[in-house]
């Protein structure tokens, strides 16, 4: 059983990913988080100072790490999917490189470097398309729900989280890969994916949320969700 939460920012998909993991013993697996990759990659840059060349390796780095854990595992529950990576630059290419709160409010600057990187994003976009659907057997997907972490790793912008949102639920759907869209809080997500997968508990749902913030603190990962977290 190969297992993708998907979701797009703050949507709880770390939280939940570990607290499944944790919960019915499944193996969880996940990329490193643009906070990890950024120092090695783009030294002292900020994810919002990445040009568009730059934005394709910082995906490529993610996807090939990826790709290379979970060739290693038969079974596992993964935080997001080769179509993140993906997404995240694919929407830049509609809303602009720094998605904020002035793209909220519709003052959108595209530049002419965006027409090319678009067509490198598409070609990209067929690479994780086919990782993904020759990897995933299933995905759950996590509902915006919770609202968006301001953590300068991500960008802040309401619009941009819709569109990755709409954009993910559109492609898995193109795939034509079986997947539930699984909302409310961490416990009650817990019992809606394990009752969806039949699968068995091997502790309680409040212990395996315990570990599962624990470990998120442990690998400096933002709690996304955290005030449903209960």
């Amino acid at each position: 059983m190969k297992i993708a939460i998907s979701g797009t920012y703050s949507t709880g998909k770390t939280t939940t990913t570990l607290a499944l993991a944790y919960y019915t013993g499944l193996l969880s697996t996940h990329a490193k988080t643009m906070r990890e990759i950024l120092p090695k990659a783009l030294p002292g840059k900020r994810l919002e100072d990445a040009t568009g060349p730059e934005l394709v390796q910082l995906g490529f780095r993610r996807l090939m790490e990826r790709a290379v854990r979970e060739s290693h595992l038969e079974d596992f529950v993964s935080d997001g999917s080769s179509l993140h990576e993906w997404v995240y630059g694919m929407v830049r290419t509609e809303l602009g490189m720094n998605p904020n709160e002035e793209t909220d409010k519709g003052n959108i600057v595209l530049t002419e470097d965006l027409k090319y990187l678009k067509e490198i994003m598409i070609n990209f976009g067929a690479v994780a398309k086919d990782y993904a659907k020759d990897t995933y057997e299933s995905f759950v997907h996590l509902p915006v729900e919770f609202p968006l972490v301001a953590d300068g790793h991500r960008p802040v912008s309401e619009l941009f989280r819709r569109r990755s949102n709409d954009l993910l639920l559109e492609t898995i759907q193109k795939l034509d890969i079986p997947y539930y869209v699984v909302g409310g809080t961490i416990a009650e997500r817990l019992e809606k994916i394990t009752e969806i997968y039949h699968l068995e508990p091997v502790m309680s749902v409040e212990e395996a949320i315990r570990l599962a913030k624990k470990e998120a603190e442990k690998f400096d990962i933002v709690q996304e969700g955290r005030e449903n977290d209960n």
